[in-house]
C-alpha cells in the first residue's frame, strides 16, 4: 500500500501531441458527443411518450440508449478537456472511478444485448406467449441481472488494479484509464493478473458474442414459417440488433482476448467502441425501425401543433 501512494496521479499522453490536431479532434468529438446525447435521449423520450412503443423490446432499447448516454459521458468530457490542456493528468481515485464506470456500463451493456436477443427470440419464435413470458416483472428482473453482471465484472477488474503497487513512472500512453495501460505501469509482475483479465473480460466477450450469433441464427432460421410481411419486419429488427452486436463486440474481443500488451492501434479501437459506437446505436435503431420513425414524426408534429396553439392564444 505504501508503494502505491508514490503515484497520486497519472499523466495521459492522449491521442496526439499536435496542437492543431488536438483542436480538430476537440471539435469533432464535441459534435459526436452532442449528437450522441441528443440522439439517445430522443429515443428514450419517444419511447416514453409513445403508447404504441409500450412493448418490452422498446423498454430495453430505451435502457440501452440511457446506458450509451452515461457510458459516453464517462469518457468524452474528460477526453475533450484534455484536448484543450497542455498537461493531461488524472488523479489516482479519478482513474479508478473511470475504470470502474467504464467496465460497469460496458458490462451491463453486454448483458443487456443478451436480454434483447432473448426478447427477440420469444417475440419471433413464441409470439402467442410473448407478453406472458416477457411480463413487467420479468423485464425488470432481466434488467437487474444485466446490471449485476456488469457490476461483478467491473468490481473484479477494479480489485485486480487497485491493490497493485504503482511506484513510477506514471505516464499512460492512452486517453483513458484502462486495464492494459495500467498493468504496464505496475512495478510488479502482472502476468497472472493479465491472465485473469483475459479470463474475465475476454471470456465474457467471446462467450456472449457466440451466444448472440447462435441465438440470432436460430431466430432467422425460424422466420421460414412466417408470412412475408412478418418476415420482413423481423429481419429489419434483427439486422439492427446484429449490427449493434458486431460493432460492440468485435473491438472488445480484439482489446481483451490477447496477452497483456499495448499496441499502437489500441487508442483508435478504443475511440471506436467508447465514442463512435454510442452514436451509431441510435442511428441504426431509428433508421431501420419504421415504428420508432413514425412515433418520432408523430411526437414532433404534436410538439409543433402545441407550440402553434400556444403562440396563437398569446
Amino acid at each position: 500500500m505504501g508503494q502505491r501512494t508514490n503515484v497520486t496521479e497519472f499523466v495521459l499522453l492522449g491521442l496526439t501531441q499536435d496542437p492543431a490536431g488536438q483542436r480538430a479532434l476537440f471539435v469533432m468529438f464535441l459534435l459526436i458527443y452532442i449528437v450522441t446525447i441528443v440522439g439517445n435521449l430522443l429515443i428514450v423520450g419517444t419511447i416514453i411518450a409513445s403508447p404504441s412503443l409500450g412493448i418490452p423490446m422498446y423498454f430495453f432499447l430505451a435502457y440501452l440508449s440511457l446506458l450509451d448516454v452515461v457510458y459516453s459521458t464517462t469518457i468524452s468530457p474528460k477526453l475533450m478537456v484534455d484536448l484543450l490542456c497542455d498537461r493531461k493528468t488524472i488523479s489516482f481515485p479519478a482513474c479508478m472511478t473511470q475504470l470502474f464506470l467504464e467496465h460497469l456500463l460496458g458490462g451491463a451493456e453486454v448483458f443487456l444485448l443478451v436480454v434483447m436477443a432473448y426478447d427477440r427470440y420469444v417475440a419471433i419464435c413464441k409470439p402467442l406467449h410473448y407478453l406472458i413470458i416477457m411480463n413487467r416483472r420479468a423485464c425488470f428482473l432481466l434488467l437487474v441481472v444485466s446490471w449485476a453482471g456488469g457490476l461483478a465484472h467491473s468490481v473484479a477488474q477494479l480489485l485486480f488494479v487497485y491493490n497493485l503497487p504503482f511506484c513510477g513512472p506514471n505516464v499512460i500512453d492512452h486517453f483513458i484509464c484502462d486495464m492494459y495501460p495500467l498493468l504496464g505501469l505496475a512495478c510488479t509482475d502482472t502476468y497472472f493478473i493479465g491472465l485473469t483479465v483475459v479470463a474475465n473480460g475476454g471470456a465474457i466477450c467471446i462467450l456472449v458474442f457466440i451466444i448472440l450469433i447462435i441465438s440470432y441464427g436460430i431466430i432467422l432460421r425460424s422466420l421460414k414459417t412466417h408470412s412475408q410481411k412478418g418476415r420482413h419486419k423481423a429481419l429489419s429488427t434483427c439486422s439492427s440488433h446484429i449490427m449493434v452486436v458486431v460493432l460492440f463486440f468485435v473491438p472488445c474481443i480484439f482489446m481483451y482476448v490477447r496477452p497483456v500488451y499495448n499496441f499502437s492501434m489500441d487508442k483508435s479501437i478504443t475511440v471506436f467502441y467508447t465514442i463512435i459506437t454510442p452514436i451509431l446505436n441510435p442511428l441504426i435503431y431509428t433508421l431501420r425501425n419504421s415504428e420508432i420513425k413514425k412515433s418520432m414524426e408523430n411526437l414532433f408534429c404534436k410538439v409543433l401543433s402545441t407550440d402553434r396553439i400556444r403562440i396563437s392564444s398569446n
